[in-house]
């Protein structure tokens, strides 16, 4: 099977204040991502949002390994620049070992203001903090004694302990053309949810920056994400989900504001006749499986790399039940033809 499931971010849904229920949740669909055979399942990191939105992914990642057995569990993303690089590797380490060796760091650079204040992180170093976390975290996990001195952290002479049984994959999120040959450089692949065109061309910006460096194209892993639904009729599939994609969307325009807003999370606005169009054009393949199916190995066969996929289509507003039949039908008509 070819296909991964997220992206899970544990969020409450509008008006409610039950943060169990949504972490409870979070964890079902996690060990039902394994017993339907997805490939790979993922989280994602936000802070302060009013819903809650994910802030602790390795926690998470963690409880994600006892609760399953087989499944590759995948961060995308941690928001590097906002951990310490040791407490990451550790952190990391430790997931790993819990699930057998089952962790996928993906990383990104994130882009909220109001998060690296609050962290104290200088948003406008965090490229530079990115390079020497992608130097560090190898160091760290191989058990031996290093030291690093650099212009964004100065760690002495020591081990990090536990270690890894292996090296930890680590993937690039972003879409910017630096941190795609900075993934190329230093990562061993990316994770990307660019429309088509744009993501061939970020293959072709890794492909050469992995030529500069005599690195093999064919052991770097090129991973795709987008929000997949599979239906009969597209326009009444468009029905069913248009107010939770709408409501995941707006969510990232409400971040900031709703940091400091009390109360539980409001619903999002109404959509607006001109949005919808737009928001569904961008935001989403939907339509027969057949037809998916077809869409995504034409990306595939376009890129010329063994792109892999994850169908970002978990939506904190959906209720449970209609979640894993949106999974069921993802796992049958989808993932074994990929």
């Amino acid at each position: 099977m070819g296909l991964g499931f997220g992206l899970l971010s544990a969020q409450l849904r509008p008006g409610e204040s039950d943060w169990s229920r949504a972490y409870d949740e979070t964890l079902r669909i996690a060990d039902a991502a394994e017993q339907l055979g997805f490939d790979s399942v993922w989280t994602t990191e936000h802070h302060f949002v009013d819903d809650g939105y994910m802030p602790s992914l390795l926690v998470t990642s963690a409880a994600i390994a006892a609760r399953t057995t087989s499944i590759e569990i995948g961060t995308g993303v941690v928001l590097a620049p906002l951990h310490h690089p040791l407490r990451l590797a550790e952190d990391a380490a430790t997931v790993d070992l819990i699930s057998g060796g089952r962790l996928t760091l993906g990383l990104g650079l994130g882009w909220s203001e109001a998060e690296f204040a609050a962290f104290g992180a200088d948003m406008r170093r965090r490229g530079r903090a990115m390079e020497e976390i992608l130097t560090i975290l190898p160091q760290a996990w191989s058990g031996d004694v290093f030291e690093h001195t650099g212009t964004e952290y100065q760690l002495p002479e020591l081990a990090v302990r536990p270690a890894p049984s292996r090296p930890i994959p680590i993937l690039i999120g972003g879409g910017a053309e630096p941190a795609i040959r900075r993934a190329a450089r230093l990562a061993d692949g990316i994770f990307s949810n660019a429309p088509a065109a744009k993501f061939l061309e970020q293959v072709t910006w890794a492909r050469q920056e992995l030529e500069r460096r005599q690195r093999d194209p064919d052991d770097f892993r090129w991973t795709h994400y987008s929000i997949i639904y599979p239906c009969d009729d597209p326009e009444a599939g468009w029905e069913e989900l248009r107010d939770h994609l709408w409501h995941l969307t707006w969510k990232y325009r409400d971040m900031v504001p709703s940091a400091n807003r009390p109360g539980p999370p409001p619903a999002a606005p109404p959509l607006a006749t001109d949005q919808a169009g737009k928001l569904r054009e961008r935001a989403v393949i939907i339509g027969p499986p057949d037809q998916i199916v077809e869409e995504l190995l034409e990306v595939r066969a376009q890129s010329g790399v063994d792109t892999e996929f994850v169908a970002r289509s978990y939506f904190a507003t959906m209720e449970y039940d209609r979640q894993v039949e949106l999974m069921q039908r993802l796992a049958s008509e989808i993932a074994p033809h990929l």
